[in-house]
């Protein structure tokens, strides 16, 4: 039976340097337990970097927040140790259907193959997602939660950032080495600092319905587009969870926020989609407008924002929470190895550039959506539903068709982490890709790929299954055991089982579709970040590459 997290109250507790003289210390303060900061909160206790957690409520989210989480997403959750009770929970799905007026123009499949551990996306309420990550918080030494804590000031300098707490018992002030703000749109941090976001705003309002009832539809995304039932707007259904259900009215501009969220108005809408004898009770209604906006860097020395504090962009393709979450999957590797000396503070100005372009990708993506979904003139209408029409018969339409293209992870193809490529190859896995997953055996154990890769630097060996050559042995072990060790991995085809030094794991590719995903032959070596994402690969393993390329990637070149 699962909590109402909804109605979870978070303790209070006074903190034992409310009554010091000095200020506490702590490598990194996060600002803000939403699921950005739980999750840079999380990885950094597990990476062994103690932080201290402030969130100036006591409860979890509540209402209509984020639902849907992608692939990649989840992928970090695993990694975090809370993947799996996310999509036990949720509600997965794959396919998603456009409509225009009463006819179905195609569906579309995110993840037509097989053997992926995760599916394209999961339907998962916030209140659940923060619920459980609090859970795994509580599990990790090194991480401190405090409840009703608010900043109230910060002050950075060269060394650190200190912070004024305002607690029930009266403020107190806690100094860190490092801050991350995870404190959402309105960032109270970023307030504090005299800093702002830009963009762009968007003249719609939209109302969003969470209503519980029992329904025959598929759990799949429908979106429509001037469909009989709301006519010359769009709507958009997806199912939740609890047998709750998310409906999305565009209602135009001139709509009055207040009137439209009162059931004598919502009811009459949702009764046109399900019919008159439907039933269904309200989780939640409320009426919105977006922007896409982001701050013009996300580092300011000391201080990094992450999640909605940094860039903000409209619902449509599910962008928010997931590009927050990867926000941190990006940066918490990095303030770790800068913490612990082994990589220069020069570092985190790559967080900024890396994350700053996942922003602008996202933006561009959200605009051209909401620009296609809420067309501002008559011309814009007419181009729009002419490509609805052709989409029906004609797949090339289908590709201009945006009804919010959906969350995918950004592909630093740029970064200056990356050591560019020296031989060819083919396939998506380039330089500043997220690593592909595939189903592994490992010691006769089933499982997956990227449960064997993360946190640290990981060296992938792709081998025919004979015994390695003793230099190369030796030379696997001695990048594992370096500074900045690079840990083994040698995938060998479905069947053999080579003998291999104590230290070096096997991967048995059981489907033969890691070697296919990574357009690997034996002998092709790939050189992973602990965020999971490739930074090199060569056709050829050489020790001296692979540790230049670490060097590279962690700014030490």
């Amino acid at each position: 039976m699962d909590i109402d997290y909804q109605q979870l109250r978070l303790d209070y507790v006074r903190a034992a340097e409310q009554d010091a003289a000095a200020p506490a210390h702590y490598p990194v303060i996060v600002v803000g337990a939403g699921p950005v900061g739980l999750a840079a909160a999380i990885d950094l206790a597990r990476q062994g970097v103690r932080t201290l957690l402030l969130d100036d409520d006591d409860r979890l989210s509540f209402g209509s927040r984020a639902i849907c989480f992608a692939k990649r997403t989840l992928e970090i959750f695993d990694r975090l140790g809370c993947g799996e009770r996310m999509v036990h929970k949720g509600i997965s799905w794959n396919v998603g259907k456009v409509f225009f007026q009463d006819e179905l123009v195609y569906s579309f499949n995110l993840l037509p193959e097989t053997g992926h551990r995760r599916p394209a996306f999961i339907n998962l309420q916030q209140y659940y997602v923060e619920g459980y990550l609090y859970e795994r918080a509580r599990e990790l030494d090194g991480l401190a939660l405090r409840w009703k804590n608010r900043v109230v000031a910060v002050a950075a300098d060269a060394d650190g950032v200190e912070v004024t707490v305002e607690t029930p018992d009266g403020p107190y002030r806690v100094r860190g080495d490092y801050l991350l703000a995870c404190d959402g749109a309105r960032s109270p941090v970023r307030h504090l600092l005299g800093l702002s976001s830009s963009g762009q705003s968007f003249r719609d309002r939209f109302l969003i319905a969470d209503v519980k009832m029992k329904a025959d539809f598929p759990t799949e995304r429908w979106f429509w587009f001037d469909p009989p039932f709301h006519r010359h707007q769009s709507v958009l259904l997806h199912a939740q969870p609890d047998n709750v259900w998310r409906i999305d009215f565009q209602l135009g501009w001139d709509a009055d926020p207040e009137a439209e969220k009162q059931p004598e108005r919502v009811t009459p809408r949702i009764q046109a989609l399900l019919g008159h004898d439907a039933e269904f009770s309200y989780e939640w209604v409320s009426v919105y407008t977006f922007a896409c906006l982001r701050m013009e860097h996300f580092r300011h020395g000391r201080v990094l924002f992450a999640g909605d504090a940094a860039h903000g962009v409209s619902p449509f393709g599910a962008r928010g929470a997931n590009s927050g979450v990867q926000d941190a999957d990006n940066l918490v590797w990095k303030l770790r190895l800068v913490l612990a000396g082994l990589a220069p503070a020069s570092l985190l100005d790559s967080y900024d550039s890396e994350r700053v372009y996942a922003a602008d990708e996202n933006i561009l993506n959200s605009t051209r959506s909401t620009d296609f979904i809420t067309p501002k003139s008559e011309i814009s209408r007419t181009f729009r539903d002419a490509v609805l029409l052709l989409a029906r018969e004609h797949p090339f339409a289908r590709r201009l068709v945006n009804s919010g293209r959906l969350s995918v992870p950004a592909v630093l193809r740029d970064s200056v982490l990356n050591t560019p490529d020296q031989d060819a190859f083919a396939g998506a896995m380039v330089p500043g890709a997220p690593a592909a997953d595939a189903p592994v055996r490992a010691g006769g154990a089933p499982g997956w790929f990227l449960d064997h890769v993360g946190d640290d630097f990981t060296g992938v060996l792709f081998s025919d299954g004979t015994a390695l050559a003793p230099e190369v042995a030796a030379a696997l072990d001695h990048l594992g055991h370096a500074a900045i060790p690079i840990r083994p991995r040698v995938v060998v085809p479905a069947g053999t089982a080579p003998r291999l030094p104590h230290d070096l794991v096997a991967l048995e590719d059981v489907e033969g579709k890691l070697a296919q995903r990574f357009d690997a032959c034996p002998g092709s070596y790939y050189l992973l970040r602990p965020d999971q994402h490739v930074c090199a690969r060569w056709r050829r393993f050489d020790a001296d590459r692979a540790q230049a390329a670490v060097a590279r990637a962690t700014g030490n070149a």
